[in-house]
């Protein structure tokens, strides 16, 4: 009897995980949307019936000390999460956009307590008037599948900014600034600090380079936790600052990571080990289309090329022999003044879906300058260091999907025709960011 994917999404799962092997991939990842898309069509259910039974409460909710309580008692809910449910059901009521889109399933639970919580409590400075243009907003950011809680907070952040009045926000409010430290009973130490978001983001930018995953020599992924990479570039940080205040940049130069590679290599990428054999028949490791880094050796020319797109290059003119005969000044390929430009046009990674902010960046170029294409702003794109990753290494993923400049020059992306048949270009991801 073979599985019918409306089976998976209305049946039981007793017993399901058996017979799953039977359905395509297209139709597991049919099967996982559907599921998801039930489940928010059930909690708007939920939400409505017990705001319902909230207003009609009989003698069970009246014991049960409101309607969250009893709904915790007579569910697997802890009585928080019920309390929850209940104040979303009565805090939709004054709203009926935010209700509205919530209840068709287009508005999760979390985003849509996020924007009854911005309606009930807006800025001070914000007229009446504007609220219903300002719930909309608020709404097209909480839409869809592309919908972050990242993206509604910035959207919260912005309206709070745009309507300032006389009194100074929570966000940049320097007198609540405070920092504990103190030593515990087996001499280590316990920090404890809330800082304004100015203070926040020099530390977190301060950091960043100092906390990113560093793998082993071997390619050993980086086993520590993310809060021992934070405790440790705090370390590192405040030990530079002690050398002389040694803090580093960021979103500048890269940490110096010297590759050596033919023009020629580098500009074709191509399909054999080597296009010349060496006397005797052999293959000459100096046609090998390879990179080389000076401590750790030989480098894949794809690697090569996904770190020659926002590097500091190096020209060495050589003989036949290899031997070095000039060398010309360096330049950054992406001036300063071009990131800059950069993150005000991309504001970050700009691949559809993709949050990563503008520090945890490259610049890409589109097409590649080792095969002519230019270091301008038609040919470059902000990618986070995974995209950039996929774009360049990743079997499977490389020349499928395209970049190109839109006649709003803005970069648009376009996806492999295993994901969209028609392959409708996508926008960049910028919309909601700030």
């Amino acid at each position: 009897m073979s599985v019918l994917l409306s089976d998976v999404v209305s049946g039981s799962a007793v017993g399901l995980r058996g017979r799953l092997w039977r359905l395509s991939a297209s139709e597991l990842r049919a099967a996982a949307v559907s599921a998801s898309a039930e489940i928010l069509r059930l909690e708007a259910v939920r939400v409505a019936v017990v705001d319902e039974l909230s207003l009609r409460p009989d003698d069970q909710v009246i014991a049960s000390r409101g309607v969250g309580c009893w709904l915790a008692a007579n569910t697997m809910l802890q009585v928080r999460d019920g309390k929850k449910i209940a104040a979303l059901g009565a805090a939709l009521r004054p709203f009926p956009a935010v209700a509205a889109r919530f209840d068709v399933g287009d508005c999760s639970f979390e985003h849509a307590v996020l924007i009854v919580a911005f309606c009930e409590s807006p800025p001070k400075g914000m007229p009446e008037e504007a609220l219903p243009r300002c719930i909309d907003l608020l709404l097209a950011a909480a839409s869809g599948v592309e919908a972050t809680t990242t993206k509604v907070r910035n959207v919260i952040a912005t309206l709070e900014r745009v309507f300032e009045s006389d009194d100074i926000p929570p966000a940049e409010d320097t007198d609540r600034n405070e920092l504990r430290i103190a030593s515990t009973l087996n001499g280590r130490v316990v920090v404890r600090g809330d800082f304004d978001a100015l203070t926040g983001e020099m530390l977190l930018s301060a950091l960043s380079n100092l906390t990113m995953p560093t793998p082993a020599p071997d390619g050993t992924p980086d086993s520590r936790s993310a809060a021992k990479r934070t405790a440790d570039g705090f370390t590192e940080l405040i030990r530079r600052y002690l050398d002389c205040a040694k803090t580093g940049t960021d979103g500048g130069q890269r940490p110096h990571v010297n590759v050596h590679i033919n023009a020629r290599d580098l500009a074709e990428h191509r399909d054999c080990a080597a296009t010349s054999a060496a006397p005797g028949g052999g293959v000459a490791v100096s046609d090998l289309d390879v990179g080389h880094m000076p401590w750790l050796g030989p480098l894949s020319v794809s690697q090569t090329r996904l770190l020659g797109c926002d590097c500091f290059l190096s020209t060495v003119l050589l003989d036949d022999h290899g031997a070095p005969l000039d060398a010309k000044p360096g330049k950054r390929l992406v001036s300063a003044e071009q990131r800059v430009a950069l993150i005000a046009r991309d504001k970050g990674c700009a691949f559809p879906g993709c949050t990563c902010v503008p520090a945890w960046t490259d610049a890409h170029h589109i097409r590649h300058w080792a095969n002519g294409g230019p270091t301008v702003m038609n040919n470059l794109v902000l990618l986070c260091r995974s995209h950039h990753r996929l774009m360049h290494r990743k079997a499977g993923f490389v020349g499928k999907w395209m970049i190109r400049i839109g006649v709003d020059n803005k970069p648009w992306f376009i996806p492999p025709p295993s994901i969209d048949p028609q392959q409708h270009p996508r926008p960049a991801n910028t919309t909601f960011k700030t």
